[in-house]
């Protein structure tokens, strides 16, 4: 099956601080569950009630190169301990997009389902902002409880003008 939209929504989100590490790739997140590193984010203060929705990796083109990071949203005051990394990010407004797809398989992420969103955002009329953030929100329990069919929806944004 290929990945499917099953519904788009608006958010606004005001300045944040996103703590975490910066990568070359997604494919990171067995090091964070496996060093607790979720963990002692949640112990930081500052730390928003947007992270209750879920884990997130955010992402954009810097200079021609992916730069995806893993971490949580704080807000600007907090500090990031020793080892971890932060980007601020000014308010933004975001498309999410309700993937509906076999996480397992890899049709959920890259290139594919991102051109699929753009494709969709360019049906509602709304402009991407340029090589800005994206975000994959892992929702608990949209993300980790496959349905009958053993698929999950993941939250993509895309953030728009």
């Amino acid at each position: 099956m290929a990945v499917k939209i099953v519904d788009v929504k608006k958010e606004s989100w005001p300045a944040v601080r996103f703590i975490g590490k910066k990568y070359s790739d997604g494919s990171h997140w067995g090091e964070w569950w496996q060093n607790g590193w979720f963990s002692l984010l949640e112990g930081i203060s500052g730390l928003l009630p947007v992270n209750e929705e879920g884990n997130f990796g955010i992402m954009r083109i810097v200079d021609g190169m992916l730069e995806y990071w893993i971490g949580m949203f704080f807000d600007r005051t907090a500090e990031a301990p020793e080892g971890f990394e932060y980007v601020d990010i000014e308010p933004l407004e975001y498309a999410v997009f309700y993937l509906y797809g076999n996480e397992h398989n890899g049709e959920l992420y890259g290139l594919d389902p991102h051109n699929l969103c753009l494709e969709e955002l360019n049906k509602k009329g709304w402009r991407r902002w340029e090589d800005f953030w994206c975000f994959e929100r892992y929702n608990c329990p949209r993300f980790t409880t496959p349905d009958e069919n053993g698929n999950v929806i993941l939250d993509y944004g895309i953030s728009i003008e």
